[in-house]
């Protein structure tokens, strides 16, 4: 495993944004969770991510059309525990003690392509376990859904703060108009609250159509443009807003959970300035606009 210190709201994010799609095919309504303050660990970025994903791809795929899944995060004394529920199928009173044991498998009543639940929990209860935290698995029987619980040891002092320290905020000499873009309320609100407190002037818009709306009445010198917003994406939002001449001057910073030099490509073709990967953190985005805008600055 690579460790380092992570903030598990960008874990989960990411997650959620590579299971959007199964969940809006099947019609499911998710509701998430997520704490205002960071939840620091030390882990694997990438085996984290891979134990949300799995998670949430079983309460997906084994809960009917319509039906209901939530995603909550929450610090209980040292742990940052993870709840994954469902209304889907849910796990018989013979299978639920072996949940987790490798290739187990049990009847469904949905599509029998789908599989049992395989290989993936068992995965989910190996990588949790080498980061130091535990599995469980709750079900009142077949047909009333199922709640996994992932616990993981958090760090009580951080060695890397995502807030910032008086001392930081008087080295910011000039404050800066910022749109804040993605449909995530969470990750919106607390990357603009970080930036608030470092002088600048933010507003944040949730959906696509709200940003094109904003960006022209606001008239913003940097715009933070999340990828994956439903409807209409951010590449395509990002090419709208190369069209306006009110905002030659705008600077794009895509966020996303995806860091590939292909996409990193993709976003220099579509017209951004800088490209993101979440979870954000903090100095290395507060470094990223300072060198933004001198660039912009020496242009002029």
């Amino acid at each position: 495993m690579h460790q380092e210190e992570l903030d598990l709201r960008g874990i989960v994010q990411r997650a959620l944004e590579t299971t959007r799609d199964l969940f809006e095919q099947r019609k499911h309504e998710l509701n998430v969770t997520l704490p205002e303050e960071p939840v620091w660990l030390m882990g694997d970025a990438l085996r984290l991510e891979e134990v949300i994903v799995n998670l949430l791809n079983n309460a997906a795929k084994y809960t009917p059309e319509g039906g209901h899944v939530s995603l909550s995060l929450n610090k209980e004394g040292e742990d940052g525990v993870v709840r994954v529920k469902d209304t889907g199928v849910g796990i018989g009173p013979d299978l639920l003690p072996q949940v987790f044991d490798l290739f187990t498998q049990a009847k469904r009543t949905l599509d029998r392509s789908q599989g049992g639940l395989g290989v993936g929990l068992t995965v989910v209860r190996k990588l949790v376990e080498m980061h130091g935290g535990t599995t469980e698995a709750h079900s009142s029987g077949l047909g009333q859904g199922s709640e996994f619980i992932v616990r993981l040891p958090i760090l009580l002092s951080p060695l890397r703060q995502a807030t910032v320290s008086s001392a930081e905020r008087a080295k910011s000499t000039q404050a800066w108009r910022v749109l804040v873009v993605d449909d995530n309320v969470d990750s919106a609100d607390s990357i603009a609250s970080l930036l608030e407190s470092s002088g600048h002037d933010v507003k944040v818009a949730y959906s696509a159509e709200k940003a094109l709306e904003m960006a022209t009445e606001y008239q913003p010198e940097i715009m933070l443009l999340d990828i994956g917003l439903p409807e209409m994406d951010g590449y395509e939002v990002a090419k709208r807003l190369r069209q306006n001449p009110q905002l030659k001057d705008l600077r794009l910073i895509a966020l996303t959970g995806y860091g590939q030099d292909s996409d990193r490509q993709r976003s220099r073709e579509t017209g951004f300035d800088a490209h993101v990967v979440k979870p954000v953190d903090w100095r290395d985005l507060s470094e990223l606009l300072a060198s933004l805008m001198k660039r912009q600055s020496r242009s002029e």
